[in-house]
């Protein structure tokens, strides 16, 4: 999960599209519902072979929202419940991406169970696009304890959201396959709008929920 808007009660996920593992194709979405996973394990990554995070649903599962869109940019729907991520009360302003700079930053990303944690890394290039593109930022990983469980970005990190001087920036969505230290994010601002959130409102109104 990237943000929640609880106000409309929309959030964005993932990042990138969910393709059909056979065909490559985006799967198209009718309807669809979400539900809790807890981390068990991690596969770490290593230059060439992604890892990955192991997660598990409980048999008994049951759903906290909607999924009704597949992009480029993720998944979207609406949530039927609030979210707490344990770490913050309130929202996060947002920063456009014409907004964002390159230098240190965080993601907030779960290892282990359902804790949230944040993470070091570093913003090594942000290109302020005009128009909604993915691969909007590059990122590597910094912060040694991260690196020392994971290797880097390992898949089911996608979505992680990205923050940078108290603001919400954006979303991790792939690794360097041959430097798993580092890998792409989307800017935050497309896939809000992905969402059908307005975000060009006055600046000190713009917030969600990472």
């Amino acid at each position: 999960m990237t943000f929640y808007d609880p106000k409309s009660e929309r959030y964005g996920a993932l990042g990138h599209v969910i393709s059909d593992i056979d065909t490559g194709q985006p799967i198209v979405v009718n309807s669809g519902k979400i539900v809790r996973s807890t981390v068990n394990s991690i596969d770490k990554g290593k230059d060439g072979n992604p890892g990955e995070k192991i997660a598990s649903f409980p048999n008994n599962a049951q759903s906290i929202g909607t999924i009704n869109k597949n992009t480029p940019f993720g998944i979207f729907g609406r949530l039927s419940q609030d979210l707490n991520n344990g770490m913050m009360k309130e929202g996060l302003p947002i920063a456009l991406s014409n907004e964002v700079k390159e230098g240190p930053a965080k993601i907030l990303t779960v290892l282990n169970g359902s804790k949230v944690q944040a993470f070091d890394i570093k913003i090594l290039s942000s290109l302020p696009q005009k128009f909604p593109a993915t691969k909007g930022l590059v990122i590597k990983i910094t912060d040694p304890a991260l690196l020392r469980e994971t290797g880097g970005i390992v898949q089911g990190m996608s979505g992680s959201p990205i923050i940078q001087n108290g603001r919400l920036i954006g979303a991790v969505t792939h690794v360097f396959v041959n430097d798993p230290t580092s890998g792409y994010g989307v800017h935050i601002e497309w896939m809000l709008r992905e969402a059908g959130i307005n975000i060009y409102q006055k600046k000190h109104d713009r917030k969600a929920v990472s």
